[in-house]
């Protein structure tokens, strides 16, 4: 038997012996037991109202109470009886005279209390199960947390780098708060609102903003908690939530990870879950259900609108979508002035010179980013957060902490700071990539024995074939100049090698670049905000010479860019030399230390490629 089970059958029978006790319990409360002589002595003071003789027993009910005792009971003796019932006025008969009161409460209500304690045992099991503070009688209650007005805490002003977003989302508030304005000419605020971006860019953050703009009730719900073990839950939650909004109206429904509740329908071939399709089809009813002019609006969140059921995001439903993409250099420098009015800041530190080392973070990462920086002052014992802290930070949200204990060999730590150099010294050499930052051999928490960090100069939303054939140059470099110095390669490339050939794939299959292929996009799209997963490719649709013709342009394209990182490192060999015995001896260096690694400017560059 499982422990479980016996823990529950445990408290049944503790339940059961303490109705068995209280029934005892409650029958001998108020009965006397005396002795068929003193019995007959009561009888004769006239004290016995009346007697009920069993084979046995006589049980009786005095006339008042004696010693407290409304009722008695006694043996009956193996004779006649030796008493006259009739002369003392007593009655006489063949049952115990317990009132129908008596007889109710007495089995009644211990059947009472044994439930009572049975729906609290439960209580505690559901809470333990997280099936919520009510357990079995709030089961189908929505989960949503409500704050009311400006319990927030949050407002436009503590959301930066999203000025597209929040202008859109202007446009709920002044519908929340001038209703009369909009409805004047007629026009109607969308029903949904979705807010479409990649994790940590502040979707959340800016709905929570919303309300506290517009001072109404907020209800915050994440799309998990409509789903229960319960067939019909999810359904009666998603009806109870809409039911307390139209109470509270005007007010602003916000459901965090949509995709949870509204992936599309049977979408993989297979049969669907019937509870998140009833969830879900409770939620579509409840959307043309209501008018917008009651004043409720609705906002979802999610990084993966691609999943969502075509019927959620229709018109007249989700019909808006506001993208939260990861903030540009303007937009990180705004994020990292609200966080940094947090930590104490030395003089040094400048929002713009983090906001350029940080290309691609997000909202949170930023956070996290201050976060770090904090800490590695206090580590350090620091009055304040200087420049260095910040960089550091960086490095350790880049490239991991820093393994010091993680002792190389002298022939290893030769051979990365050789790998290390020739990124550099490709990176300084071409003008389309981006300058190098800090180069270091000291090895980190993710892997890697060494590591490169370039600072891009501005933010850039189109890359030119160049530019991209440059890049694919710089992470071959290593590699390069392992070949060049001591004349075999090793696996220290093993990550390069997975980001050249990402790179290549995309200019063949995604970019249309290369002109043996033509402009075709022969590669399935992926989504937009998540990583393809290992292993789910979908089936190709080309041809198998095509297959051929592809991966040879592939391979083409990576032997190209190897022989140039071997021609621009064979061009610099001395620099190649020189810098690797510095950074065998400083273990990080930086342009400053090594003026190689500047930008080399762009005539000479050319004559390279």
């Amino acid at each position: 038997m499982e422990r479980k089970n016996t823990f529950n059958l445990g408290y049944f029978l503790v339940a059961f012996l303490i109705v068995i006790g209280f029934q005892l319990w409650f029958t001998s409360r108020d009965v006397a037991r005396i002795s068929y002589s003193d019995m007959i002595n009561y009888i004769e003071k006239g004290q016995v109202q009346s007697v009920a003789i069993a084979e046995n027993t006589i049980e009786g009910k005095f006339k008042t109470a004696v010693d407290g005792k409304e009722y008695f009971v006694t043996y009956r003796v193996p004779q006649e009886l030796a008493v006259d019932f009739d002369k003392y006025k007593v009655d006489v008969t063949g049952v115990p005279d317990h009132s129908l009161l008596t007889q109710i409460l007495s089995w009644v209500l211990p059947i009472v209390i044994f439930f009572a304690i049975w729906a609290w045992f439960f209580r505690k099991f559901a809470e333990k199960q997280g099936m919520g503070l009510g357990g079995m009688m709030n089961i189908g209650k929505s989960k949503a947390k409500i704050y009311v007005e400006r319990d927030t805490g949050v407002t436009f002003d503590d959301v930066a780098g999203a000025d597209e977003a929040k202008v859109e989302l202007k446009e709920v508030v002044s519908f929340l708060t001038e209703r009369e304005k909009y409805g004047r000419l007629g026009a109607h605020i969308p029903k949904g609102l979705l807010l479409v971006g990649p994790p940590g860019t502040g979707k959340t953050l800016i709905a929570k903003a919303v309300a506290g703009e517009a001072g109404v009730t907020f209800f915050s719900i994440s799309g998990s908690e409509f789903v229960e073990m319960f067939v019909g839950v999810g359904a009666a939650r998603v009806r109870d939530l809409f039911k307390q909004a139209r109470e509270m109206a005007p007010c602003i429904i916000f459901i965090d990870e949509l995709d949870a509740l509204g992936r599309a329908r049977n979408s993989f071939g297979m049969g669907g879950n019937d509870e998140k399709e009833q969830t879900l089809n409770q939620l579509l009813v409840e959307l043309d259900g209501f008018d917008p002019a009651a004043g409720i609006v609705i906002l979802a969140a999610t990084n993966r609108p691609e999943v969502l059921d075509p019927a959620l995001t229709r018109a007249g439903r989700f019909d808006r979508q506001v993208v939260m993409d990861r903030p540009d250099r303007g937009g990180r420098e705004a994020i990292l002035a609200v966080h940094m009015k947090k930590i104490r800041l030395a003089e040094d530190v400048d929002a713009g010179q983090v906001a350029a080392l940080t290309p691609g973070f997000s909202g949170a990462d930023l956070a996290n980013l201050v976060n770090e920086a904090a800490i590695f002052a206090t580590r350090r014992g620091g009055e304040k957060v200087t420049m260095e802290d910040f960089t550091q930070a960086v490095e350790r949200t880049v490239a991991g902490s820093e393994r010091r204990g993680r002792l190389l060999n002298p022939d290893e730590r030769e051979r990365v700071a050789f790998h290390e150099m020739g990124h550099a010294l490709a990176a300084a050499a071409l003008p389309k990539t981006d300058p190098v930052h800090k180069i270091s051999i000291i090895p980190r928490s993710i892997g890697a024995l060494g590591y490169t960090m370039q600072r891009p100069t501005e933010d850039r939303f189109l890359i030119t074939a160049g530019e991209l054939r440059d890049r694919m140059v710089v992470l071959l470099a290593g590699r390069a100049a392992e070949d060049i110095v001591y004349g075999e390669i090793s696996t220290g490339a093993s990550d390069d090698l997975a980001r050249v050939t990402d790179i290549a794939r995309q200019y063949v299959m995604s970019f249309g670049m290369d002109p043996d292929i033509g402009q075709a996009a022969l590669e399935q799209k992926r989504a937009q905000y998540m990583p393809e997963a290992p292993g789910m490719g979908g089936a190709k649709d080309y041809s198998d010479v095509t297959a051929r013709e592809i991966d040879l342009a592939i391979r083409k394209l990576i032997d190209e860019a190897y022989e140039r990182a071997k021609q621009v490192l064979n061009q610099r060999r001395k620099d190649l030399d020189d810098g690797a015995r510095m950074l065998l001896e400083k273990e990080t260096i930086t342009p400053a230390d090594f003026p190689p690694l500047v930008q080399q400017p762009l005539a000479q560059a050319r004559v390279l490629s």
